[in-house]
């Protein structure tokens, strides 16, 4: 395992001298976990019972409770915290919406949590009955909710703990954008996490709190903005970005943790498959000396706990009749991973936008997008379930029509493309057009090519040109950036349930097999 050594000669000196000063710390940490209460595959879908049988299942909160309590045995001061998105992924949220992560944060003894996007999806409400359910600390320092009553008493921008008698200054972090990602109502207003952080940090450092942790659900590239462009912050806790980070991973995406200057960043994948262990030693004057560790794997070595397992499974009563339905079958799995659905054209991305297009193809539409932040996992051959459509389509997004001009389709796709290098939810998936794109080129000059199927042929887009869409009520509305959609013509958002159409799209497929066809192309 790397052993990452930070400071001056001076700081290492003083670690030698004054190792009575030392203080060390273990952050245990989680991001990005999605109400995967269950156990996932190596697919992040839902394991079956195969699998599990053969020991190929990662994750789930019953491995978690074991882990947790076995790291907490390896080190004298450790705390627990958590990069955001513990809401929406699984028909768990989906029925218990807050009340299922409150109870289960609750056990496995959290110190403090960052608010992620994804805590909005069903307004300030059910994030407020969380924190209500919940006994520790949430945190987001850059947006002004003082004007949302819901969140003005109970919110906090940062938060002094102790731990091994020392004060730990907890600051958390949510995505600028979280008002094109999700529903945080008017009356909450983003900023940028920079400015955001240092004023927490001066605050915390006027009153004598040396050693600052950042929690942020920002992603990996606005983390190592954050460190660069303050000072004071000694780890950031990711999330958001899905970021693996290993020292002894080939597929891992930079070093565990990765140091912007002075400063340790770590973030832990998703769904619960790690469990971040960072140990840190901070000298006298709170400066990190030493920061090692490397997520540990959720697989069938880590035991699961046998009283939380037999919760989730009394929790998931309600929800069996619903996803164990059987409504078609794949004759190959379809890939509707992070990696490929964000990025490029994917054969789930292609699934659902067909899917949208032949629900309302008579009614004159032509062209479908869906976010590919909107699919949240891949579906395994042989039988679908309806519990598998809606872990890949878990949001209750409506079936939204409207009209809109070539002009702002071009608009869109330049969106939809326009952090892709971030791995960013908005990359469109379609289905009635064609385009190619330049990720090197500048942001809102990357597409080209763009053609739209018309009697049978693609011919090139008219930029002046009305054409009827289909999407998301989500997109619509302009979720992920597509505000041009917003004032669309003609628009009707309340459609039937976006995983309700893709699966009687499956049903009548027959066996589906899932393709690419070259309708997305990279230049």
């Amino acid at each position: 395992m790397k052993r990452n050594i930070l400071g001056s000669a001076a700081a290492l000196a003083l670690m030698a001298g004054a190792a009575q000063a030392e203080y060390a710390l273990t952050i245990l940490h989680t991001n990005d976990f999605h109400a995967r209460f269950e156990p996932i595959s190596a697919f992040d879908s839902a394991c079956s019972a195969e699998d599990a049988a053969e020991g190929k299942c990662f994750g789930g909160v019953g491995r978690l409770v074991t882990a947790i309590a076995e790291a907490r045995t390896r080190s004298n001061n450790a705390i627990l915290v958590d990069g955001g998105d513990q809401f929406q992924g699984s028909l768990f949220y989906t029925y218990y919406k807050g009340a299922a992560s409150a109870e289960f944060m609750t056990k496995l003894g959290y110190d403090a949590m960052t608010v992620g996007n994804h805590e909005f999806d069903d307004g300030p409400e059910v994030l407020r009955g969380f924190m209500d359910a919940v006994g520790f600390p949430v945190l987001m320092s850059n947006a002004d909710f003082s004007g949302e009553p819901l969140l003005s008493d109970k919110l906090m921008k940062s938060v002094v703990i102790e731990r091994g008698g020392e004060k730990l200054g907890l600051i958390g972090l949510t995505p600028q954008d979280t008002d094109e990602l999700a529903s945080p109502g008017p009356n909450v207003i983003f900023t940028d996490p920079v400015g955001a952080v240092q004023q927490e940090v001066d605050a915390l450092t006027a009153a004598g709190v040396a050693k600052i942790i950042v929690l942020s659900h920002s992603g990996y590239e606005v983390d190592k903005r954050v460190a660069a462009e303050t000072t004071g912050v000694d780890v950031i806790v990711g999330g958001h970005s899905n970021t693996y980070l290993s020292n002894l991973a080939e597929n891992a995406v930079g070093p565990y943790p990765t140091m912007v200057g002075p400063t340790a960043i770590v973030q832990a994948y998703a769904y619960g498959k790690f469990l971040g262990e960072l140990n840190v030693v901070f000298n006298d004057a709170g400066e990190v000396i030493s920061a090692t560790g490397e997520p540990l794997i959720m697989d069938a070595a880590v035991e699961e706990d046998a009283a939380t397992v037999a919760r989730v499974a009394e929790m998931a009563v309600p929800l069996e009749e619903i996803r164990s339905k059987v409504v078609a079958e794949a004759a190959s799995e379809i890939d509707g991973s992070r990696e490929t659905c964000r990025a490029m054209e994917c054969p789930m991305g292609n699934l659902i936008a067909e899917a949208m297009l032949a629900r309302v193809a008579d009614q004159g539409v032509t062209i479908a997008l869906q976010n590919g932040g909107g699919v949240r996992a891949s579906i395994d051959a042989g039988p679908i379930t309806m519990g598998e459509v809606l872990t890949v389509l878990p949001f209750q997004n409506t079936l939204s029509t409207f009209e809109a001009t070539g002009a702002q389709i071009v608009a869109a796709l330049e969106n939809g493309v326009s952090q892709i290098e971030e791995g960013a939810g908005r990359f469109p998936q379609v289905a009635g057009l064609k385009f190619s794109f330049d990720a090197a080129a500048a942001a809102g000059a990357r597409v080209s090519d763009v053609m739209v199927a018309e009697g049978g042929a693609y011919v090139p887009i008219d930029p002046a040109q009305t054409y009827l869409m289909a999407s998301n009520n989500f997109i619509r509305n302009g979720g992920d950036g597509y505000k041009m959609f917003v004032d669309a013509a003609n628009a009707y958002d309340f459609g039937p349930d976006v995983a309700d159409v893709v699966a009687e799209y499956l049903a009548a497929a027959g066996p589906y097999t899932p393709s690419t066809d070259g309708r997305i192309t990279a230049k």
